[in-house]
């Protein structure tokens, strides 16, 4: 049952992202994160496939997900589409069964990536464009906290704690969360430096926008007040002759 309801989920989320046609950001400068990400990530999703078996040892796998930086990177949908080629290098390439592999998929790649658009919806609704809010707000924090919440309700859902108490595995998933938010922040912040065009969620007029050199300081002007009038400079008085 649970299965069904992740590969529903996985299916609607895959058709939303592909309603808006996100391969066309692909002409652009995106191209070369797209593929960065496409290929690299993998990696680290079969990385725990490589490590001794942590869940049969009764304990809770260590994975860096990358879901949140390619949000910032490439948006929501070109994101999705990121995240389920990701997935299915990671379904040829690893050796998990079917069901394990779309958990992965959904808990580690998909919902993060939800729930980092939401994290830049409540940035941008409540706390000022600012610099800082991006990079500490939404590369930092917001990553950790996306993390940290699809590890909680993938553990509630599952119930694999194994030997451990949900106390210890909730400890676990925070301290895993922090390792994707101190990457994500780090690179964010290189990228907002140096090459800002591979972050499809900066906008320079957002977050660079300054009123122009002493502005502040102008005298307010009734809006109904009629236009000062300049006069020209007096002339010179001719010598006498």
């Amino acid at each position: 049952m649970l299965h069904d309801a992740e590969l529903a989920f996985a299916l609607l989320t895959v058709v939303l992202a592909g309603w808006f046609r996100p391969w066309r950001m692909l002409k652009g400068p995106l191209l070369s994160p797209f593929l960065a990400g496409v290929v690299l990530l993998p990696w680290f999703w079969v990385l725990p496939q490589m490590l001794p078996s942590t869940l049969q040892a009764g304990g809770v796998a260590v994975q860096l997900s990358g879901a949140s930086l390619l949000t910032l990177m490439l948006g929501w949908p070109l994101a999705v589409v990121a995240l389920s080629c990701v997935a299915g290098v990671t379904w040829v390439a690893g050796q998990l069964s079917f069901e394990a592999w779309l958990s992965q998929w959904v808990w580690m790649g998909l919902m993060p990536a939800g729930a980092a658009v939401l994290v830049g919806a409540v940035l941008r609704r409540w706390l000022p464009s600012q610099v800082f809010v991006y990079i500490f707000g939404r590369g930092f924090l917001g990553t950790a906290l996306c993390m940290f919440g699809a590890g909680v309700l993938y553990e509630w859902a599952h119930h694999l704690v194994g030997s451990v108490t949900a106390e210890e595995a909730l400890v676990a998933r925070w301290l895993m969360a922090w390792g994707d938010a101190v990457l994500t922040g780090m690179i964010v912040a290189i990228f907002v430096a140096f090459k800002p065009e591979w972050l499809a969620t900066w906008s320079d007029r957002r977050y660079l926008q300054k009123s122009p050199a002493g502005a502040e300081n102008a005298p307010a002007q009734a809006p109904d007040a009629p236009p000062a009038v300049v006069l020209p400079p007096d002339k010179p008085d001719r010598p006498p002759r």
